[in-house]
This record gives C-alpha cells, structure tokens and sequence, in this order.
C-alpha cells in the first residue's frame, strides 16, 4: 500500500475570486458540477474573475482529481471525487473543493487513483474525517490525505483494472440511458392518450386537480398503535427516480399521533420543498407494511378515488416538466423554506380521462416497469 499524500502530495485549495460582471471570467467548477458517479456535469459551470498572479498551476489539466471539501449532509458524506477528462488550461476549481494530481504518471495511473478513492468514498470512507460546522459537512482533507493508501500495482495491472472499470460504467451509463428513454416513452404515451397536464385536447372538460383525488387526508382521532412506513424527502433517498421508494431507505414507526397526515397503498407522493421540487422527485406508494405509511411535512399526498382516477395517472400527470414547473412558480415561503401549498394542486385544472382509458395506461406502466426491472438486474449484474 502507498500512502495518497505520496501519490499526489498535498490538496491544492480552489480558487473563488469575485462576480464576473464583464463575462470575461474564467469558469470554475464547484460541488453543484460533481455527480455521483464521479464525472463533471458542466450543465452549469460559473465564471469568475480571479486576478490572483501564479494561479497556473490550478489550471485543471486530464488525469486531475478534484474531491469535494464540504458540502454532503447526513445522508450523503463529503469527500465526493470527480475525475477531469476536460480541456486543459480552462478551469479551476473552487474553494469547497481541493484538486489531487498524480506526481509521477509513470507509476500512478491517474485514472486507477480516482477509481480507488472513488470506490473508497462509495463505501463510507470518508465518513471518520468528517467534521460539522452549521449547516456543513467538512472533510478533514490533510488528514484524509495523509491516511488513506492506494494498492500498489504494476502500470500494466493498473491500466488493465481501469480498462475493465471503463468497461463497465459505458454499460451500466448504456442501461441508464435506456431507463431514461423507457420513462421517455411513458409520458409520449401519456400525451397520445390524455393531451398535456393542463388541456382539454380530447374535449374530457377541465376540472379542478381537488376533485380527482383526496389531498392530504388526515387519520382524525384515531390512536391505534399501527406499524407503518414514513418516507423522507430531504435529500429523498427513499425516491429513485423512476418512482419506486426504496424500502432499505424508510423508516419504521409503531406510535401514531391524534390527527397525523398518513399514505396508504396506491397513494401518490408529491415532494413540494424546494430541494425536492428541483429534483422532481416522487412515488406511487406500492407494497406498504399494514397498507399504512405515516407522512412528513415534505411531501404531499394525493389519494386516488376510486372508479376516477388511477394512482399512475396522477403519478405521471405530476411528473411533468410542465407541472412542476408551474408547482415551482407558485411556491410560497421565504428563501430555503419554500413550498408548493396545498391550494396549487387542489386548484390545478386538469382533463379527467375516463377510467378505463385511465387503467389501459397504468397497465402500460405496468409493463415499462418490468422492462425496467430487467435493465437495473443487468446493471446491478455488471457491477
């Protein structure tokens, strides 16, 4: 084993300088350009003005490691890393995050120093130097850096294990990407079917979002002790993004308070805080303990009726871009505590379909799930 420090020698701190007013400035990547999977999204990369002098040598260049500072929560450790495959002499980096180059190439594939330190943070290695300040989740870079080993290994071994690794991730991104255009699929369906969330194409009418469903239905007086499931949205590990909860993700409860909000099975999901509505997260509440779930604050609850509406029908029509976008524009609140109120979903107007047409749909789900299940077990398989 090679201790990192002497792979990379010490974390180089970012850079953050100043607002770029003449738009002249140099782009720099933060924490928000860091995906989990350890590459940069360069979706919404700033620019800065950085008048520091002798700042070449943070210049990000191919084969750099830039690991993540603070940032994370208490679902998520800091110490995420990324791998820079970009162009060189273009960006820097800021100062919640620390750049690691490989001093000598000729022995260190970059490339299998990133895999290490990736692999090591995907287990929970970052988690003993970690230190909390308000609001912040900081990683105790030095010693981090000074503690943690990489397996030794011929160049060659190094180059064949991250050839492998390459392998691998181009399927597991080729199956994401297939995910990705089945839930494509899913909402082309829905419009050939119903039309836009929001018109009347079919000639249905239009009607209030409230008198489709059941919004935010309350237990009353009752104090049973019950088992049930509570699902958090914040930062909503409980919510894959096909819809499904993750059930090693939720929280078991046996005490129910007088008046609580609670789910049942069937029941629709609709994160409406701020984080949540940018992530566009939600869920069709399938294969509850005791058909009951015990609800938080952060989300809404929409509860189909039955003989009107279907619960992958309300799921989808509250999956659209155009949807929340709308939910986002009419929250209320002030600045990190926003929310989409109740009154937005109960007055929305949407075209009831009939019933019928409505079931011909959630069957057609039905069957894009199966196909999605078969994708993630390939994946999972490969990984």
């Amino acid at each position: 084993m090679a201790k990192l420090i002497e792979i990379t020698g010490k974390v180089l701190s970012g850079e953050w300088g100043t607002d770029d007013e003449s738009g002249n400035g140099i782009p720099v990547l933060r924490t928000t350009n860091f995906t989990n999977e350890g590459i940069v999204d360069y979706s919404n990369v700033v620019t800065r003005t950085i008048q520091k002098k002798n700042i070449d040598a943070k210049y990000l260049r191919k084969g750099d490691i830039i690991i993540e500072k603070s940032g994370g929560s208490d679902k998520q450790p800091v110490g995420r890393v990324i791998y820079f495959d970009g162009p060189e002499s273009t960006y820097l980096f800021n100062n919640f995050t620390g750049l690691l180059r490989v001093k000598n190439q000729a022995v260190w594939l970059p490339r299998y120093v990133f895999y290490s330190l990736f692999h090591n943070y995907r287990k929970g290695g970052t988690r003993p130097f970690e230190s909390k300040t308000t609001g912040l989740h900081n990683l105790k870079t030095d010693d981090y850096i000074s503690r943690y080993e990489v397996l030794e290994a011929p160049i060659s071994e190094q180059q064949s294990i991250c050839k492998q690794l390459d392998y691998v991730y181009d399927i597991i991104k080729t199956r994401q990407q297939q995910l990705q255009k089945l839930d494509e699929l899913v909402k082309a369906r829905f419009v050939e079917m119903f039309g836009m969330p929001g018109t009347d194409t079919k000639g249905w009418g239009l009607q209030y979002l409230g008198t489709c469903c059941e919004l935010n239905p309350k237990k009353g007086t009752d104090k049973r002790l019950v088992s049930g499931l509570s699902v958090s949205f914040v930062p909503m590990p409980a919510v894959s993004e096909s819809g499904k909860i993750d059930a090693s993700q939720i929280k078991a409860y046996d005490e129910v308070k007088t008046g609580f909000t609670y789910f049942a099975e069937n029941d629709v999901l609709f994160a409406k805080i701020t984080p949540c509505m940018e992530n566009g997260k939600g869920a069709v509440a399938v294969g509850l303990c005791n058909n009951i779930g015990f609800g938080s604050t952060e989300f809404h609850i929409l509860r189909p009726i039955n003989n009107k509406s279907n619960p992958y029908w309300l799921y989808s029509l509250t999956s659209f871009d155009a949807f929340r976008k709308d939910a986002a524009d009419n929250m209320t609140g002030s600045a990190g505590q926003r929310r989409v109120p109740a009154v937005f979903l109960e007055k929305y107007k949407v075209t009831l379909p009939p019933i019928e047409l409505q079931n011909q749909f959630a069957a057609f789900v039905e069957q894009t799930d199966k196909s999605k299940a078969v994708e993630g077990l390939y994946s999972s398989l490969c990984l």
